[in-house]
């Protein structure tokens, strides 16, 4: 028995050292990604769930469950130190002090202080730009009421442990001078990249509202400001316009999303997402019910952001709490159009039977629709139909009668759910169909005739050129398959849309006959580029 299990005595979970050693375990505690601890200590010690709830304390195995598909995080100080307690992890890789279970100050590796400095929490050095010796000078408080902050460290956002008083203050020499300043101040020290970001926070807002700016992936000072800007501006409209408000916010980032891919959206949105979270608890009744409705939006929209970014866990998270604010704000129509986009996502996963009948499901009177969704979940049916082996004519009937409902959509219908469904969208759809019931020369011909009008958005165009090279090889076009593929790859590449790099797998696999083609060839290289 080694030294360090000899002090956990009487813990009912102790990782390995070979575990607590390896590089994916250093890594993930540095940058404090439990999702990473726990599905390690899952998968390569075999502890189950109930074990891994169990040892940590005050957990249950859904909610572990739910850190590992990275639906739910830690932030608290009190829980972090339960997880290192539970899991024997020294309290240094998690930037705590030695933890009562460690048998010296030094802890296992011989190093010693209760207290580390942030670059020593992360395993990295936090240096000005320009800077290649000097280290912020600060220390992580310990006291179990913090709050994380963004700092960047080697080019790299980290969360770093903030006590919310000493951040708040704003004396000087407090905390966020020594985070935000490297060097020795007397020495005329500038502000670092770290400087430049906290000055993007509003601190009080962002304390308040309880959205972790350190939860978002590939987070830029960009992506903060605007995060920052939407949670600022929030707090003003708590009144009768806070509703149109948040419409609007959510119809601006609908625009971008287009435009931008779902990388650079998805931070607004989840910004005004965990302010509608938190606000809803202090206002009135019918207010609470209004503002979860546009939030059941905005939930249904960060699924679709997720959903093109392919972190499919996470879109079903979203999904489902889309779904459970309309039906807390009694909005039925949400309801149904949720049905429907639950059968879109059973599509991405190939899942006919489910996607099927999901979109019957979505079909029924008591949702009151709008024509444009009816229209819509149509058109779903039929594609389901196509993946099961339906016979054309029904297919066909399916579509035709979504057709017909899309043309009796009122004119007072421009806006709301389904709104995006129009003839063109209409055609597309149907494009996907036809390959699905075995005619990819009519859908080829469908995608190429839509996107040369030229009306869709950037990114749409790279997922529907995506499909139509798929489309041109099933027909036998390999040539033209592979052009088309490239210029679907670059706008991937540009708004990292990983939903249209899976589609273009499958391009490169249905021309893996032809790869020997110099045409396929640089396919190939493109693709592996982006």
């Amino acid at each position: 028995m080694d030294e360090r299990e000899t002090w956990r005595s009487g813990y009912p979970l102790t990782i390995p050292n070979a575990l607590l050693q390896s590089e994916a375990m250093q890594r993930a505690c540095a940058t404090r990604n439990f999702r990473e601890i726990f599905r390690l200590v899952n998968r390569r010690t075999g502890s189950s769930h109930a074990v891994i709830a169990s040892a940590v304390g005050k957990m249950t195995s859904a909610r572990v469950s739910d850190i590992i598909r990275g639906v739910r995080g830690i932030r608290g100080q009190q829980v972090i130190e339960r997880v290192a307690d539970g899991f024997g992890i020294p309290g240094k890789m998690l930037g705590l002090p030695p933890r009562p279970w460690e048998g010296s100050p030094e802890g296992i590796d011989g190093s010693s202080g209760a207290r580390c400095s942030v670059g020593a929490a992360t395993n990295l050095e936090a240096k000005a730009p320009g800077d290649t010796s000097a280290d912020v000078r600060s220390t992580i408080p310990d006291t179990p009421d913090s709050a994380l902050l963004p700092i960047v460290v080697d080019g790299r956002m980290v969360p770093v442990p903030v006590d919310r008083k000493s951040l708040e203050s704003r004396g000087p020499g407090g905390l966020l001078e020594q985070l935000v300043f490297s060097g020795n101040p007397e020495e005329g020290a500038v502000p670092s990249a770290e400087h430049e970001i906290m000055s993007l926070l509003n601190r009080r807002t962002l304390l308040k509202s309880g959205f972790s700016v350190t939860a978002l992936r590939g987070t830029s000072l960009d992506d903060i400001q605007r995060v920052t800007v939407a949670l600022a501006d929030a707090h003003r409209y708590f009144d009768g316009t806070m509703v149109e408000y948040f419409r609007s916010q959510l119809e601006t980032a609908k625009c971008d999303d287009g435009r931008l891919g779902a990388q650079k959206t998805l931070p607004v949105v989840l910004g005004l997402l965990g302010v509608i979270e938190q606000q809803v608890r202090d206002v009135k009744p019918v207010i609470r019910r209004e503002l979860l409705s546009v939030g059941a939006d905005g939930a249904e929209f960060a699924g679709w952001l997720y959903r093109d970014a392919h972190e499919p866990e996470i879109a079903v998270f979203w999904y489902d709490r889309a779904m459970e604010w309309a039906q807390e704000a009694d909005d039925p129509a949400m309801q149904g159009y949720m049905l429907l986009k639950k059968s879109q996502m059973a599509y991405d996963d190939q899942d006919a039977a489910r996607m099927l009948t999901l979109a019957q499901a979505g079909q029924h009177q008591r949702w009151r629709l709008p024509t444009r969704v009816e229209a819509e979940l149509l058109q779903q049916e039929a594609l389901g139909c196509a993946m099961l082996g339906e016979p054309l004519t029904l297919i066909e009937q399916k579509l035709d009668t979504a057709r017909e409902l899309l043309t009796r959509a009122a004119d007072g219908e421009p806006s709301g759910l389904g709104a995006y469904f129009n003839e063109h969208t209409l055609l597309l759809r149907n494009a996907v169909s036809y390959t699905e019931a075995g005619k990819p020369g009519i859908a080829a011909d469908l995608f190429g005739e839509i996107i040369s009008a030229g009306t869709l958005s950037r990114r749409d165009t790279g997922f529907f050129n995506a499909r139509r090279a798929v489309a041109l090889a099933l027909s036998g076009e390999p040539d033209e398959a592979a052009e088309v593929g490239i210029a679907s790859a670059e706008v991937a590449q540009a708004v990292q849309s990983e939903r249209t790099m899976r589609v273009l797998g499958e391009v490169l696999q249905t021309l893996s006959r032809w790869r020997c083609r110099p045409a396929v060839r640089k396919f190939c290289e493109a693709l592996r580029a982006a």
